[in-house]
């Protein structure tokens, strides 16, 4: 809930420039690795945050609208307009006082931070998934939504990027049950979440729709099964909270609260191979999610981004603080070879905070959600030796596995939901008001110095 990324999370969006979460340059590289033999979709969608030379500033900008209740779950950038989704229904201009009746997904210029009226999807449910269509006119919705515009639409859609009316053509399979998250690789939208079933077919919660018809595409079926249960016996439907693809779209990462994958031992966290054929999952594996944390927690999972060069991620927690495990932690995992038992890099702890968000972008790894700490691996719900103040909102150094020194600080709450990255800074979203000691509610966003 990280994340793109700059066109889309694979994609999310299109930032301006070359930050399209779709480089050119990237495109030129899928062509060459086509031509010489490799199995990569055409026109992978790039979902990477953007690269940034230093740490964005700590002063948030002044001019972002606000979101005045809900959560904002996801945001993107398509050309100068962002896009906020999520559970909020009313929405303010930066020093306005007029409110907007505008739920749940709102455009804005991307400089002027100015709410365009004209953008008006009627979506009656919860938005938490994105993806800019390779059009570069259109964007893909997720969410728990039934209808759009007043036309049934279960739990995705496609509208206009102008308007927010429904996309001509684009029918999707109907899915039982909520997106989280959603990435477009090529001719395919990947989506994750708690549904069991896409137009009737089993599909537990990953699965794959024509990015053009909305058809459900059969060759991602990747078997996810085994839900964890709570201590006290308790079982939900499988279910993916987060996934991301790496920038050349070759390589998918989900994670959830499965146990298994494609038949074999996948501890809420699984790696896949994307190709023209379809998913095949990877022998990449690591046991450190296959503990318990706290006993409420089937799956303590929460989001996860992969670098811009494709070689690492990281994955976030919530779960309380246990000796040797990795709950309420952010680590980072080398890809590496394909091979099994893989051991984090390095790993922070909050000290028994959940995080929710990560994003990454070169010189800081950032992450998000109600942590008051980080640095804290002897801490239980207290700062232990070590520790350094986080409200909200840090970022750790991506190669040591320290927090920097940036800390712009924010209300907790439920937490900080989104990271995303473009080449102009770092959005963020949540369901709290106060950022650096301002009012920026639900939204706000770090400029590169």
């Amino acid at each position: 809930m990280t994340t793109s990324r700059d066109h889309p999370r694979s994609t999310r969006a299109r930032p301006t420039g070359r930050t399209w979460r779709h480089r050119s340059a990237a495109t030129g590289l899928a062509a060459a690795l086509v031509a010489a033999g490799s199995a990569l979709p055409a026109t992978p969608a790039l979902a990477v945050n953007a690269t940034h030379a230093t740490v964005v500033s700590a002063d948030p900008a002044n001019w972002t609208p606000h979101a005045l209740d809900g959560t904002v779950y996801r945001i993107i950038q398509i050309g100068n307009r962002v896009y906020m989704a999520g559970s909020f229904t009313k929405v303010r201009n930066a020093g306005s006082t007029t409110d907007l009746a505008m739920p749940r997904l709102v455009a804005f210029d991307a400089t002027t931070g100015r709410i365009d009226t004209t953008f008006r999807p009627v979506v009656n449910g919860t938005v938490k998934g994105l993806a800019a269509a390779a059009d570069g006119r259109s964007l893909y919705i997720g969410g728990s939504f039934t209808s759009v515009n007043g036309v049934a639409a279960p739990r995705v859609a496609r509208i206009d990027a102008a308007t927010g009316a429904r996309f001509a053509g684009f029918a999707p399979a109907a899915l039982n049950g909520q997106v989280n998250d959603m990435r477009l690789v090529g001719d395919r939208l990947i989506v994750g979440g708690a549904f069991q079933t896409v137009g009737g077919v089993t599909r537990r919660g990953l699965a794959a729709l024509n990015a053009g018809t909305g058809a459900a595409d059969s060759s991602v079926n990747l078997r996810l099964d085994g839900p964890r249960t709570t201590t006290t016996g308790v079982t939900g439907p499988v279910k993916v909270e987060a996934l991301d693809v790496s920038a050349d779209g070759s390589r998918l990462i989900f994670v959830g609260n499965f146990s298994t994958v494609a038949g074999q031992a996948r501890h809420q966290l699984a790696v896949a191979r994307l190709s023209s054929t379809g998913a095949t999952l990877s022998g990449w594996w690591t046991d450190r999610y296959q503990p318990t944390c706290a006993s409420s927690f089937p799956t303590y999972m929460r989001g996860v981004d992969i670098s811009p060069d494709g070689t690492w991620f990281v994955a976030v927690t919530t779960g309380y603080m246990y000796t040797g495990r990795l709950c309420d932690a952010a680590a980072r995992f080398e890809f590496g070879t394909e091979t099994g038992g893989k051991q984090p890099t390095w790993a922070n702890y909050t000290g028994g905070d959940t995080l929710l968000s990560v994003a990454i972008t070169g010189p800081a790894v950032y992450v998000g959600g109600h942590q008051r700490w980080l640095d804290n691996p002897y801490g239980r719900n207290s700062a232990g030796a070590g520790a350094v103040s986080r409200p909200g909102i840090g970022a750790i150094h991506p190669v040591t596995g320290k927090a920097l020194a940036w800390n712009p600080t924010k209300d907790r709450g439920v937490g900080t939901a989104e990271l995303y990255a473009t080449e102009r800074g770092l959005w963020v979203g949540s369901d709290t008001n106060t950022v650096a000691g301002e009012y920026h509610a639900k939204i706000a966003f770090f400029p590169v110095p």
